[in-house]
Order: structure tokens, then sequence, then C-alpha cells
């Protein structure tokens, strides 16, 4: 894998619950965020529209040309390879993190907001599964739903970063802010039972993640109106706060192993996504 992890400097959040994987796994996760990160550093480096489209270009030409002079491309590969990952999904990944590169970004609906926060983050969301040896079809649907999650609750949080960016996901008004984190909830939710069919040595590593992450909609909430929400800079989960969801996330691993619920039949809000991108054949 590489020797450089972007996980511990990018995704504190992330990096914290990948103390409890075991340390060949946080390898292999820690591969999948460094290719994630690379494409996305592309996107998001401070310099001419063209000059980004160009370097991402290249990128993709040689993650499709299998360029493995780039330890990071080989190393992604390797996970394609080795854990049957559709190409159409990294795909899809890239195809949305593409989608950024452009002098203005908006989503005019619900729709554009789902199919964005599935490229570019639902994609990891089942990526990730796969690496964890997730096999279930409708468990899988499970971890493309944590992933949305996670990215609305990104955007619920960076609306005044990112419109200096000249990126606009969603209205810069409180109560556009608020109902994408109630969305992000509904997207927590459906992840939860699902992640009974992670073998028991992983599964409290995304316990822990989905539990930080779901505290910054918190915290995003309890702002309460836009002036309070501008003031409060960019929300983070501090360790404290890490410490005490850690805590709290031993019940949930409790309430998997007691409630017997038909995850199975969780009904998961893809309509508007497949509406066109067929899932089905992601997984």
């Amino acid at each position: 894998m590489s020797n450089t992890s972007y996980l511990s400097v990018y995704a504190k959040s992330f990096s914290w619950a990948g103390y409890f994987l075991p340390k060949d796994k946080f390898k292999e996760c820690s591969a999948l965020y460094d290719f994630c990160r690379i494409a996305d550093n592309i996107a998001d480096d401070n310099e001419e529209i063209e000059n980004k489209l160009n370097k991402f270009t290249q990128f993709e030409n040689d993650f499709n040309q299998k360029n493995f002079d780039n330890s990071i491309i080989k190393n992604m590969w390797g996970l394609i390879e080795k854990f049957n990952i559709s190409l159409k999904v990294v795909q899809d990944l890239l195809l949305g993190i593409k989608s950024d590169i452009k002098d203005e970004v908006k989503l005019s609906s619900k729709k554009d907001l789902l199919i964005y926060s599935y490229r570019v983050a639902g994609t990891v969301g089942l990526m990730m599964a796969k690496i964890l040896k997730v096999s279930k079809k409708n468990s899988l649907k499970s971890a493309i739903d944590l992933g949305i999650a996670m990215q609305l609750t990104n955007i619920s949080r960076d609306v005044i970063e990112d419109s200096k960016n000249n990126r606009f996901y969603i209205d810069k008004n409180f109560e556009k802010i608020s109902s994408t984190v109630d969305l992000a909830d509904t997207f927590y939710k459906n992840s939860f039972y699902s992640i009974r069919d992670i073998p028991i040595s992983f599964r409290f590593s995304i316990l822990v993640a989905r539990r930080i992450y779901r505290k910054i909609g918190y915290k995003i909430l309890n702002t309460k109106n836009l002036e309070n929400y501008q003031n409060s800079g960019k929300i983070y989960v501090s360790n404290l706060e890490k410490v005490f969801e850690t805590f709290f996330s031993i019940f949930d691993l409790i309430k998997l192993s007691l409630k017997n619920e038909k995850y199975d039949l969780i009904q998961h809000d893809h309509n508007l996504i497949n509406e066109e991108i067929n899932l089905d054949e992601r997984i």
C-alpha cells in the first residue's frame, strides 16, 4: 500500500474510527481513501479550471491505462481485483469529482443532490463495504446510504466555505441546511441494521464513524439559525466528543446483536438516483 496515508491527514473522523480496524484492513481502506483524496485534491486545487481539467484527465487516463508507476493507482487496481469492485463504481466516483471542476457548480433539485452525493461518496461507501467483505445486496445498498448520508452532512456543514468557491450544492439559508441534515438522517437510519452483515472484527469501526459523522449534523441543528451557523465556523467533533461517541457505539453494537430486524426489507430512497444510474449493475 502507499507510503503516505492521506486518511490520517485529511479525514480525522475516519482516521479515529480506523483505530478499531485490524491493521491489514486499515491499510486497504487507506489505499481506497488515498485514491479518492488525490482525485479530489485536483478538483479542489487553487488553479485555473483548464489546468485542473488537464490534470484530472491525465489522472483518469493513468487509471484507465493501469499506469502502475503511480503507486496509488496500482494499489487501487489491487483493491478492484481483490474485492471484485465494479469499474462502473469507480467511473461514477471520478465523474462526480470531475463535475466540481467548473467556474460555478449549482445543484437545482433533490435528484441532482442525491446523484452527486452518490457519485462522490455513496460509491466510496459501496467500495468500502466490498473491502470489509459485505456481500448481501441490500447491505451493499445500505453502504451506499451511509456514504450519501456522510456527504449530505459535509454539504450541510460547508455551505459558507463552498459558496466562496462558487459551489452551491444547496441554498444558503438555514431552513435548507436543516432539511439537508434531516435528509441525511434518513440515510443514516437506513444504514444501521445492515452493519450487522459486516464481519464482527470490522463492525465497531463503522459504527464509530457513523456516530461521529452523524454528530456533526446534530451540532449544525443546534446552531438554530444562519447567523449562529456562520459564526460557528467549520463544525467539527472534538476529541472529547469522539470519546463519548465511541463509548455510545458500544451500545449500538449491543443493539445490533439483540434486535432481529429484517434489514433485507429496508426500503432505500434510491428511486431518484436509479432514474439516471442503475445501482443494481454496480453492486
